[in-house]
């Protein structure tokens, strides 16, 4: 059945002709008229021409701003009044659409308050602002010359199809639009990086552009994907600590404002997922968003917190859409920018082909005008009586001194050679010389100026032979004039995945009721398991053996008789459950270890194998995969000759929940106790620190730190002079700038440190052990003054270094054996000192020591340096 409706015309207004009404289908006029629609939308207003880089408004705004152009600022309101010629829409979206464009800082030259990105305030009324275009707006946009032109929507100007832009603007700005059916994102990209992007296609080398936004940042792009659709980058903030207690927001992610990641920031601490007292904007000239810590919060930990749950991380999935011959198509951005290029060499060798037509004629008329003076021609039309005869007379006395190219055999023969034939234009230019002129003229300046021309037509021509160096050489001087202050302010990097439950706050607090089965966040008169979040998943095991992982609630059933609960994290290999339990069918007892690595939520597993009367008789859970020593006791009516024994996990592998497990006793057990807590048996722990982010990890990228087993831990000396000891959770992020040296802690080792002592202007060598036992919290080892400064620390046990040092301006440089100069000390004693004046360089020594007479031959070589080395005491001496 047919489901078409029609509509007859009341007024006959698609009347045919034939006196009756036109009957018009709902089905034609919804295909029609939305396609027509929809087409308008993407063409006209939400997609940007890969030509010029710009929607109809952008375009019509600049073109405006050109016919103002007269170097001074003009009123923000009489753009749009302007600009209300060609756009046939209101002042409102020019409006929106001229400020966005200012804010981007490259074509449009902005004063008075144009907002500001970063905070999200909004900009002036438009009759308070002004604008002008800037100098390589004007440059790279316009010439009319080489603009195709349309008639405006009213047919009263004509407006610029797409402007002549001779810059990949497109990718410099970035663009967003959202049509009828698709949307585009273009991410704006560095302006430094694109010319130097330009110049390779031209010179058909690789290349690679990636985003950069004006307000900073970090990006990760290793799944941008060329900007094509499908792919995305994911940017964060730039996140300090200023203190343990405070961290600071110093670079917003793209499209995201110091309000809205200020809020966002609020409402996880009221959900719970960071802990936090307040949050202060202190922006200015720069960013910055304080963060006070509630009290013993981690600043790491609370870090990737942000990154996990605020606006402080946010991933951006672009999708390239640009109109390719009044089409839509979506590309990658390395595609965009090699069409711009290409565009752009066009564009050049059509400015120099009008060049040199231009040219070409200036010499034509140069010379034409240079013979008919200097022979005299005007003299020859004193007795014609005609305007026709004029004309004739002169071409005649004209064709008497040159030849064109299409008559050779005139050539030579003391002719002027014209790169053209005569026209009758020409000779009427010529009959328009003023008698001033003539009585004037000057044929030595009529050649020097032919000459220029010829000079400047050569160097048209050369730069039409050599059109890739000229395009070079083009892009190269853009990058001379306008790169300043454009570097690069998004750093690229890469980025760990936190995983939430990993740095959510601990925002509420696990109960459980054994004996009736029941656990949950609300059974606060019930016993305490310990503090989690509300995200977290909860592991519970019952004395029948079986097991199941649920999501933490108020109150949750989940069996009777539970024996053991705790938070629980997926893809944990490092938690191992140790158990023996008996078989209800066979009567044996069954010793099995396994992880839970993956589940599927609220379903029981049975661990046990299934029987009827099964049931545990021993179980612990061990985080690091330690396997105990029992001592298990039989039954005294069994038929067993040993009644007691010792078992060792230890001898078990670890295997699968699902497994049956090993026979420990096929006889009743009466008790089972614990004789001796086991050591791990997974191994140690490999450990490395990134490099770029400071975080530690797994993955076998940047500093290698040691393998890291139960209750061992790591040491960091700080360039502050100061030292920590901590533990090895993943969680922990260093800065990489402010590390001396990071590794496992062996608590024998000893600091060898040579610092400068802002209180006695001496430099200090001193050796101690780690006497500390706080865990996370750094001690501070030289003293405290504002010019102390460390530098050199070594966990060596017998470092050496060449150092310098600058006396009478003269540089001083010797060799120092840390262990033989000082003993080991305290870590609070001052050390001994070195020399009366700062050592500004040095470096450790790998090999064996050179002899002083070595080094003191190498240093004479300058004629500017004395060395020295220590006497008896210890001091300075030279020699």
């Amino acid at each position: 059945m047919d489901d078409t409706k029609e509509i007859t015309s009341p007024n006959n207004e698609y009347s045919n002709g034939s006196g009756s009404d036109n009957i018009i289908s709902l089905k034609g006029m919804y295909k029609d008229y939305f396609l027509d629609y929809a087409s308008y939308v993407i063409l006209e207003r939400a997609v940007p021409s890969i030509e010029d880089g710009l929607k109809p408004v952008q375009r019509r705004i600049l073109h405006s701003m050109k016919q103002m152009d007269d170097g001074r600022y003009h009123k923000v309101a009489n753009i749009i009044g302007q600009t209300m010629q060609y756009h046939p829409h209101g002042d409102a979206a020019i409006g929106d659409a001229l400020v966005n464009i200012g804010q981007k800082d490259l074509m449009i030259d902005c004063q008075g308050n144009w907002g500001d990105n970063r905070t999200g305030d909004r900009a002036a009324a438009a009759r308070y602002i002004e604008a002008r275009l800037t100098k390589f707006a004007l440059e790279v946009a316009f010439n009319p010359q080489t603009t195709e032109w349309q008639v405006t929507y009213d047919g009263r100007k004509r407006e610029p199809i797409d402007l002549p832009m001779k810059f990949p603007l497109l990718l410099a700005q970035g663009a967003d639009g959202i049509a009828v059916g698709l949307s585009t994102k273009l991410l704006p990209h560095n302006f430094i990086e694109l010319i130097k992007a330009s110049i390779k296609i031209l010179q058909e080398k690789p290349f690679k552009i990636y985003p950069d936004f004006q307000t900073g940042g970090l990006i990760d792009v290793r799944e941008y994907n060329d900007g094509k659709r499908g792919g995305r980058v994911k940017v964060r903030a730039r996140i300090e600590k200023v203190d343990k207690n405070t961290l600071a927001i110093k670079d917003l992610p793209y499209a995201v404002t110091t309000v809205s990641l200020m809020d966002s920031i609020v409402k996880a601490n009221d959900k719970g997922k960071i802990k936090i007292k307040k949050v202060t904007d202190n922006t200015a000239a720069e960013v910055e968003i304080l963060v006070d810590l509630a009290p013993g919060i981690s600043p790491d930990v609370t870090m990737d917190a942000l990154y996990a749950f605020t606006d402080c991380e946010v991933s951006i999935s672009p999708n390239a859409c640009v109109i390719v011959d009044d089409k839509p198509h979506f590309i990658t951005v390395s595609e965009i920018l090699k069409v711009c290029t290409a565009n752009t060499k066009r564009l050049l060798q059509w400015e120099l082909e009008i060049e040199k037509a231009e040219l070409e004629e200036k010499w034509h008329f140069a010379s034409l005008e240079k013979i008919f003076i200097e022979k005299r021609i005007y003299r020859e039309i004193e007795e014609c009586e005609t305007w026709e005869a004029v004309i004739e007379t002169i071409d005649r006395e004209l064709k008497k001194f040159v030849a064109t190219p299409s008559d050779p055999a005139k050539q030579g023969d003391g002719r002027v050679t014209l790169m053209r034939t005569i026209t009758e234009d020409d000779i009427v230019r010529l009959t328009e010389i003023r008698i001033k002129r003539i009585s004037k003229f000057n044929s030595f300046k009529a050649d020097e100026k032919i000459a220029e021309i010829e000079k400047a037509l050569a160097v048209v021509k050369h730069h039409l032979a050599n059109l890739i160096d000229y395009a070079v050489a083009y892009f190269n001087n853009l990058l001379k004039k306008y790169s300043k202050g454009r570097e690069r302010r998004t750093e690229i990097t890469s980025f760990d995945a936190i995983r939430a439950t990993q740095v959510v706050a601990n925002n509420a607090k696990l109960y459980m009721n054994a004996k009736e089965g029941f656990i949950g966040s609300g059974l606060k008169k019930d016993d305490f398991v310990c503090d989690c979040s509300d995200i977290d998943d909860v592991i519970v095991f019952l004395k029948d053996g079986k097991f199941k992982v649920v999501r933490i609630a108020d109150k949750v059933f989940v069996g009777k008789n539970i024996i053991h609960v705790a938070v629980w994290k997926k893809g944990d290999e490092r938690t191992t459950y140790n158990l023996i339990y008996v078989d209800g069918k066979t009567g044996r007892s069954m010793a099995k270890r396994f992880n839970v690595k993956a589940i599927t939520r609220d379903r029981d597993y049975d661990l046990t194998k299934g029987t009827d009367g099964s049931k545990l008789l021993y179980f612990t859970a061990n985080p690091n995969g330690e396997a105990e020593i029992l001592s298990i006791q039989l039954t005294q009516g069994c038929k067993a000759k040993k009644k007691l024994f010792d078992f060792n996990f230890g001898e078990l592998t670890i295997k699968g929940r699902g497994s049956g497990g090993n026979i420990v006793t096929r006889y009743p057990v009466r008790k089972i106790t614990q004789k001796e807590v086991g050591q791990s048996t997974l191994g140690a722990i490999k450990i490395w620190m990134d490099d770029v982010s400071g975080r530690l990890n797994m993955a076998d990228r940047g500093t290698y730190l040691g393998a890291f087993d139960t209750g061992d831990q790591i040491l960091v000396v700080y360039a502050d002079g100061s030292y920590e000891i901590t533990d090895f959770e993943l969680t922990n992020r260093f800065e990489a700038k402010d590390v001396v040296w990071i590794g496992k802690f062996d608590p024998e080792s000893v600091i060898s440190a040579l610092y400068y002592d802002g209180i006695k202007k001496w430099s200090v060598v001193k050796r101690f052990k780690i006497e500390t036992n706080k865990a996370k919290q750094r001690y501070s080892f030289i003293t405290e003054h504002r010019m102390s400064k460390l530098i050199f620390a070594s966990t060596k046990p017998n470092p050496k270094i060449n150092y310098s040092m600058k006396i009478d301006n003269k540089k001083m440089t010797g060799v120092l054996d840390l262990a033989e100069f000082i003993d080991v000390k305290g870590w609070k004693s001052l050390g001994n000192k070195l020399a009366d004046h700062k050592v500004t360089g040095v470096k450790e020594i790998e090999d064996e020591k050179p002899s002083p007479k070595e080094v003191s031959n190498e240093k004479l070589q300058t004629g500017d340096t004395v060395d020295f080395d220590l006497d008896d005491k210890g001091q300075t001496k030279l020699f």
